[in-house]
């Protein structure tokens, strides 16, 4: 089959962003099938395409893979008009493509939710079967957050969910609420499947050139955390802990930020004017040196902020990173991850918003290195035996590629 396959932000390995459509590609081509990829350009991303764009467009093949790459840059520290302002473009362009390009099967994949509209003019133009992959629940997640308050925007985009789930012959949902919203909306259960973010065991459970930032010593416990400095983050309840620490006179413990996004600079001004030494931050990376820091690392955190959207509604790439490596996770936040840490024994989950028990968390690691090496092997068996990359990429590909 012909996949024609939309992901905004679509990276290879080579890039510091998350590659589950990289990986899913992978394994759609591997099943003999042939995967066009469109995409725009992502500031944490690589497409692996190195020519220079020709009236606002690009084309290649990388690693089996042909792409599409529209010159939009977007990047997380966007103001939130210009990143809506780039999602309804690269839709606009899309729909050109779909209409144009020769295939079996159109797949598109959020965020953001835009991503469904060349889906839906596929299915109802070109009649073409398109299936729709879900990783967070729009506009839900926003309206939790107050990020979105006007009520015509969000009756906008409630219609737009509405439409690219019951336009969409089959849906993939990447966490049990996520799953339980799209059914919610209408959507026959027998029509969603369940395949969560994965876990790319060949490139963190590999042995790499381990390294620490300057400011980390080899003695300290090193928590560490990879991903966007974003409002749905909440990083500032990684500051507050390490007021905490720092209180305590607990030195030997560092936390080390590794990303980009538009709550950066202001987390960096907060660590820098209450000289909280225990916070380091760091640029973002790729895949390669991440498995390096990770392999020096000792506790890898998985935080949100305090939204109950959030607590069965995301399936963080950080979190499979993180296990994979080996890595015990500190989660900060109820739901199935959290619950799924406390059941296999592979780290610590907090309650939100308290800084006492995330201190206590780390001080335990700590003071109690066998038992963190324990909730790493632990991390890696779920890592293995659960989310392995290679048996859920297979899954992904009979699912999208049914006759």
């Amino acid at each position: 089959m012909k996949i024609l396959y939309f992901h905004q932000h679509f990276s290879t390995p080579k890039g510091s962003a998350g590659i589950r459509s990289y990986a899913m590609a992978q394994s759609l081509i591997r099943n003999g099938h042939q995967v066009t990829m469109v995409c725009g350009s992502f500031g944490a991303g690589q497409t692996g395409l190195t020519e220079a764009f020709n009236n606002g467009i690009r084309k290649g093949n990388v690693d089996g893979i042909d792409i599409i790459e529209f010159e939009l840059p977007y990047s997380n520290s966007l103001s939130f008009f210009k990143r809506i302002l780039i999602f309804l473009s690269f839709a606009f362009k899309s729909i050109k493509v779909a209409f144009t390009e020769n295939y079996d099967v159109l797949f598109a994949t959020t965020t953001p939710l835009t991503a469904g509209i060349p889906g839906i003019f596929a299915k109802w133009f070109r009649r073409k079967p398109f299936v729709f992959e879900v990783r967070d629940l729009w506009p839900e997640l926003p309206k939790a957050m107050g990020v979105i308050k006007n009520p015509i925007v969000l009756w906008m985009m409630s219609v737009l969910e509405w439409l690219s789930y019951h336009s969409a012959d089959r849906l993939v949902g990447l966490s049990p609420g996520i799953v339980e919203g799209i059914i919610k909306r209408g959507v026959n259960p027998e029509k969603v499947a369940s395949i969560p973010n994965g876990c790319d065991l060949d490139i963190f459970a590999q042995e790499h050139q381990p390294w620490r930032p300057e400011a980390v010593t080899d003695t300290d416990l090193m928590a560490i955390f990879t991903g966007t400095h974003g409002l749905a983050n909440g990083l500032d309840a990684v500051i507050d802990a390490a007021i905490e620490l720092n209180e305590r006179g607990r030195k030997d413990i560092k936390i080390v930020l590794v990303g980009d996004g538009m709550q950066k600079k202001s987390l960096m001004d907060r660590a820098q004017k209450l000289q909280l030494e225990n916070v380091v931050f760091h640029e973002p990376v790729n895949k390669t040196k991440l498995a390096g820091l990770m392999a020096s690392a000792d506790v890898g955190l998985q935080i949100l902020a305090n939204v109950p959207a959030f607590y069965y509604g995301t399936s963080p790439n950080k979190f499979f990173d993180y296990i994979a490596a080996g890595l015990p996770v500190l989660n900060n936040y109820p739901g199935w991850l959290a619950e799924l840490i406390e059941k296999s024994e592979c780290g610590f989950a907090v309650p939100p918003e308290n800084a006492q028990a995330f201190a206590d968390a780390l001080e335990y690691a700590a003071d109690h290195r066998e038992k963190l090496a324990q909730m790493g092997k632990n991390a890696q068996q779920v890592a293995s035996t659960q989310f392995n990359r290679k048996d859920l990429s297979q899954e992904f590909s009979e699912w999208v590629a049914k006759e």
